[in-house]
Protein backbone atom coordinates (compact mmCIF):
# COMPACT_ATOMS: atom_id res chain seq x y z
CA UNK A 1 0.00 0.00 0.00
CA UNK A 2 1.20 3.53 -0.13
CA UNK A 3 1.07 5.69 2.35
CA UNK A 4 -1.88 7.84 0.89
CA UNK A 5 -3.73 4.52 1.08
CA UNK A 6 -2.31 4.10 4.99
CA UNK A 7 -3.54 7.54 5.54
CA UNK A 8 -6.99 6.35 4.04
CA UNK A 9 -7.51 3.46 6.72
CA UNK A 10 -6.43 5.15 9.43
CA UNK A 11 -8.76 8.11 9.16
CA UNK A 12 -11.64 5.12 9.43
CA UNK A 13 -9.91 4.49 12.21
CA UNK A 14 -10.07 8.24 13.41
CA UNK A 15 -14.07 8.09 12.64
CA UNK A 16 -14.48 5.15 14.88
CA UNK A 17 -12.15 6.47 17.72
CA UNK A 18 -12.93 9.74 17.52
CA UNK A 19 -16.20 10.39 15.72
CA UNK A 20 -14.74 12.18 12.31
CA UNK A 21 -12.45 11.19 9.73
CA UNK A 22 -9.77 13.18 9.48
CA UNK A 23 -5.94 13.18 8.65
CA UNK A 24 -4.43 15.78 11.04
CA UNK A 25 -2.59 13.11 13.05
CA UNK A 26 -2.24 10.18 11.11
CA UNK A 27 -0.52 11.46 8.36
CA UNK A 28 2.42 12.79 10.04
CA UNK A 29 2.92 9.63 11.87
CA UNK A 30 2.77 7.69 8.14
CA UNK A 31 5.01 10.27 5.99
CA UNK A 32 6.71 11.64 8.70
CA UNK A 33 8.13 15.16 9.75
CA UNK A 34 5.64 17.99 9.01
CA UNK A 35 2.55 17.74 6.57
CA UNK A 36 -0.07 19.81 5.47
CA UNK A 37 -3.18 18.19 4.75
CA UNK A 38 -4.74 20.87 2.25
CA UNK A 39 -7.97 18.47 1.72
CA UNK A 40 -9.16 15.05 2.83
CA UNK A 41 -12.03 15.01 -0.03
CA UNK A 42 -10.38 14.80 -1.89
CA UNK A 43 -7.42 13.33 0.23
CA UNK A 44 -4.28 15.81 -0.71
CA UNK A 45 -1.04 15.73 1.19
CA UNK A 46 1.83 17.84 1.06
CA UNK A 47 4.74 16.87 2.71
CA UNK A 48 6.91 20.25 4.04
CA UNK A 49 10.58 20.42 4.47
CA UNK A 50 11.50 20.67 8.06
CA UNK A 51 14.41 21.88 10.30
CA UNK A 52 15.86 19.92 12.80
CA UNK A 53 13.86 21.05 15.92
CA UNK A 54 13.52 19.20 19.01
CA UNK A 55 10.18 18.66 20.83
CA UNK A 56 9.23 18.60 24.37
CA UNK A 57 5.61 17.09 25.59
CA UNK A 58 3.96 16.82 28.83
CA UNK A 59 1.08 14.13 28.83
CA UNK A 60 -1.09 14.68 32.02
CA UNK A 61 -2.97 11.18 32.04
CA UNK A 62 -6.34 12.90 32.32
CA UNK A 63 -9.29 11.75 29.23
CA UNK A 64 -9.98 14.61 26.68
CA UNK A 65 -12.02 12.80 24.72
CA UNK A 66 -11.72 14.43 20.90
CA UNK A 67 -15.60 14.32 20.28
CA UNK A 68 -15.73 16.23 23.56
CA UNK A 69 -13.17 18.78 23.01
CA UNK A 70 -15.09 19.28 19.21
CA UNK A 71 -18.35 19.89 21.13
CA UNK A 72 -17.10 23.37 22.95
CA UNK A 73 -15.77 24.85 19.91
CA UNK A 74 -17.23 27.41 18.77
CA UNK A 75 -19.53 27.29 15.72
CA UNK A 76 -18.75 30.59 14.27
CA UNK A 77 -15.44 32.52 13.49
CA UNK A 78 -15.29 35.99 13.44
CA UNK A 79 -13.52 37.48 10.64
CA UNK A 80 -10.57 39.18 12.78
CA UNK A 81 -9.46 35.85 14.26
CA UNK A 82 -9.70 34.02 10.88
CA UNK A 83 -7.26 36.77 9.33
CA UNK A 84 -5.37 36.65 12.08
CA UNK A 85 -5.16 32.30 12.09
CA UNK A 86 -4.60 32.17 8.09
CA UNK A 87 -1.69 34.45 8.36
CA UNK A 88 0.11 32.25 11.00
CA UNK A 89 -0.86 29.06 8.90
CA UNK A 90 0.73 31.25 6.29
CA UNK A 91 3.47 32.25 8.32
CA UNK A 92 4.11 28.67 9.86
CA UNK A 93 4.05 26.92 6.69
CA UNK A 94 6.95 29.38 5.49
CA UNK A 95 8.92 29.02 8.44
CA UNK A 96 9.15 25.03 7.77
CA UNK A 97 9.59 25.44 4.22
CA UNK A 98 12.76 28.01 4.45
CA UNK A 99 13.81 26.81 7.85
CA UNK A 100 13.29 30.00 9.53
CA UNK A 101 13.28 29.69 13.35
CA UNK A 102 12.01 32.85 14.56
CA UNK A 103 8.84 32.79 11.71
CA UNK A 104 7.78 29.08 13.15
CA UNK A 105 7.74 30.89 16.88
CA UNK A 106 5.71 33.63 15.70
CA UNK A 107 3.41 31.59 14.30
CA UNK A 108 2.54 28.78 16.79
CA UNK A 109 -0.18 30.91 17.87
CA UNK A 110 -3.73 29.16 17.81
CA UNK A 111 -6.39 32.00 18.00
CA UNK A 112 -9.55 29.65 17.35
CA UNK A 113 -9.05 26.41 18.87
CA UNK A 114 -7.09 26.53 20.99
CA UNK A 115 -8.06 29.42 23.74
CA UNK A 116 -10.93 27.15 23.90
CA UNK A 117 -9.68 23.53 24.15
CA UNK A 118 -6.73 24.87 26.51
CA UNK A 119 -9.67 25.20 29.37
CA UNK A 120 -9.49 21.08 29.88
CA UNK A 121 -5.67 21.03 29.87
CA UNK A 122 -5.05 22.09 33.93
CA UNK A 123 -1.89 24.50 33.82
CA UNK A 124 -1.58 25.18 30.18
CA UNK A 125 -1.44 28.64 29.70
CA UNK A 126 1.60 28.69 32.66
CA UNK A 127 3.35 25.91 30.77
CA UNK A 128 2.91 27.73 27.40
CA UNK A 129 4.16 31.10 28.89
CA UNK A 130 7.01 30.23 31.23
CA UNK A 131 8.22 27.06 28.62
CA UNK A 132 8.66 30.15 25.81
CA UNK A 133 10.36 32.36 28.48
CA UNK A 134 12.42 29.39 28.95
CA UNK A 135 13.59 29.59 24.74
CA UNK A 136 11.35 27.15 23.33
CA UNK A 137 10.48 28.35 19.84
CA UNK A 138 6.42 27.80 20.58
CA UNK A 139 4.03 25.40 20.73
CA UNK A 140 0.41 24.18 21.44
CA UNK A 141 -2.07 21.44 22.18
CA UNK A 142 -1.15 17.94 20.54
CA UNK A 143 -4.49 17.13 18.61
CA UNK A 144 -7.41 17.68 21.23
CA UNK A 145 -5.43 17.31 24.15
CA UNK A 146 -4.16 16.50 26.65
CA UNK A 147 -1.01 16.83 25.92
CA UNK A 148 1.18 19.82 25.28
CA UNK A 149 4.19 20.09 22.80
CA UNK A 150 6.63 22.88 22.58
CA UNK A 151 9.14 23.02 19.89
CA UNK A 152 12.65 24.25 20.39
CA UNK A 153 16.14 24.90 18.51
CA UNK A 154 18.52 23.15 20.38
CA UNK A 155 18.14 20.05 22.91
CA UNK A 156 19.69 21.39 25.70
CA UNK A 157 16.39 24.14 25.27
CA UNK A 158 14.10 21.30 25.12
CA UNK A 159 15.65 19.66 28.04
CA UNK A 160 15.00 23.58 30.31
CA UNK A 161 11.34 23.13 28.88
CA UNK A 162 11.35 19.97 30.22
CA UNK A 163 11.75 20.69 33.95
CA UNK A 164 10.05 24.11 33.35
CA UNK A 165 7.17 21.59 32.50
CA UNK A 166 8.10 19.14 35.33
CA UNK A 167 7.82 22.52 38.09
CA UNK A 168 4.39 23.42 37.05
CA UNK A 169 3.22 20.25 36.87
CA UNK A 170 4.70 19.14 40.61
CA UNK A 171 3.40 22.32 41.77
CA UNK A 172 -0.15 22.27 40.69
CA UNK A 173 0.38 18.21 42.01
CA UNK A 174 -1.40 16.45 38.59
CA UNK A 175 -0.03 13.59 37.50
CA UNK A 176 2.29 13.63 34.59
CA UNK A 177 5.03 12.24 31.85
CA UNK A 178 7.22 14.11 30.01
CA UNK A 179 9.35 13.14 27.07
CA UNK A 180 12.09 15.16 24.85
CA UNK A 181 12.39 14.40 21.39
CA UNK A 182 13.12 14.99 17.55
CA UNK A 183 11.09 15.32 14.76
CA UNK A 184 10.56 11.56 13.12
CA UNK A 185 11.37 12.46 9.51
CA UNK A 186 10.92 9.00 8.42
CA UNK A 187 7.33 7.91 9.40
CA UNK A 188 6.51 4.96 11.14
CA UNK A 189 8.70 1.90 10.27
CA UNK A 190 9.01 -2.08 10.30
CA UNK A 191 11.73 -3.05 12.45
CA UNK A 192 12.89 -6.33 11.89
Amino acid sequence: FTNEDLVRFAMNGEKMAGGAKHADNVTPCIYGGVTLIRSIFPLDIIPLNCPDLYITIVHPPIEVRTSDSRQILRKEVTLKNAIRQWGNIGGLIMGFTNKDLQLIGRSMEDVIIEPVRSILIPGFKEVKSLCKEAGALGGGISGSGPSVFMFSEKEETAQKVEQVMNNIYEKIGVEYKTYVTSVNKAGVQIVK
